[in-house]
């Protein structure tokens, strides 16, 4: 009986997921979405919020670095508004014809028998839209997105009551260590509470998963809640990555283990439901 199960441990799978951050990962930061998502952030402060032009591009580069992602920021330091007026605002105006169907990465995913799972801190809309731009919208058991670890908004405005902490001139006093920031009520990576819910939801086990993401505080994250991980974007290794890719298309190059752990699995195979059908979304 001993033996036996030693034997099983011997021969169970070293990986049963993988995980995909969706923008800059599945495709590259040449495809210039990411700096159209930037302006359009910045016109939204300014023209919903009201925040001087002068002062967004300080604002933003804080509230990203602190907080994650911009909304998270904002609604930490005292801002409210709708976050679907937010998306729509942010995201309906990218230019997604820039992606297009990507005839090397779809075959690499559907060449691998296992669980399938993209991480974004964007909304379910862009996900969709990103993964049907790229022919890969049958690649994926599921999203996990914005909506599936954040609850809807009440407001219907942005009309912000209280007062705005001003997180620029905080940065900027000599005392700036001394007081804490304010808390954001918005769960998005890297935050190990929104990392952590988003793998029980998904009933993701992080040693037996393989998490591929281009920001180097999300592999971080990642790496501290047990994942295997993967940076996206460059060849430079970093603390907390596992191995790093100039690209996704190098995934079975840089990992061939992946590929003979599947040989070797006599597991379920792949069913190519599609994603939108068998989400994971909330």
């Amino acid at each position: 009986m001993e033996y036996e199960e030693r034997y099983r441990q011997i021969e169970s799978p070293k990986y049963g997921c993988l995980l995909f951050d969706l923008d800059d990962t599945l495709y590259p930061l040449s495809s210039g979405i990411a700096a159209e998502c930037r302006r359009n952030i910045g016109d939204y402060l300014v023209e919903k919020l009201g925040i001087e032009e002068s002062r967004v591009s300080d604002l933003c580069n804080l509230l990203y670095k602190n907080y994650g992602t911009t909304m998270a920021g904002l609604r930490a330091i005292g801002y409210s508004f709708d976050y679907d007026d937010y998306h729509r605002f942010v995201h309906g105006r990218l230019p997604y014809e820039n992606l297009k169907s990507d005839p090397v990465l779809r075959p690499l995913l559907l060449s691998l028998p296992l669980r399938k799972v993209v991480f974004t801190n964007a909304d379910k809309a862009h996900a969709a839209k990103v993964l049907q731009k790229m022919g890969l919208e049958d690649c994926f058991e599921g999203i996990i997105c914005f909506e599936t670890l954040n609850p809807p908004t009440s407001s219907r405005g942005t009309e912000t009551s209280g007062e705005v902490f001003d997180i620029v001139d905080h940065f900027a006093g000599a005392d700036a260590g001394g007081v804490a920031l304010p808390r954001t009520p918005v769960l998005c990576k890297p935050s190990p509470d929104a990392m952590e819910r988003a793998l029980s939801i998904a009933n993701i086990d992080p040693h037996t998963t393989v998490f591929f993401d281009d920001s180097v505080r999300n592999i971080q994250a990642g790496k501290r809640v047990g994942l295997h991980t993967v940076l996206v974007g460059t060849r430079h290794r970093v603390e907390g990555a596992d191995h790093a890719l100039e690209s996704i298309h190098n995934m079975r190059e840089a990992l061939p283990e992946l590929w003979e752990e599947a040989e070797k699995s006599d597991g379920i195979r792949y069913s190519g439901k599609v994603a939108m059908e068998t989400s994971v979304t909330a």
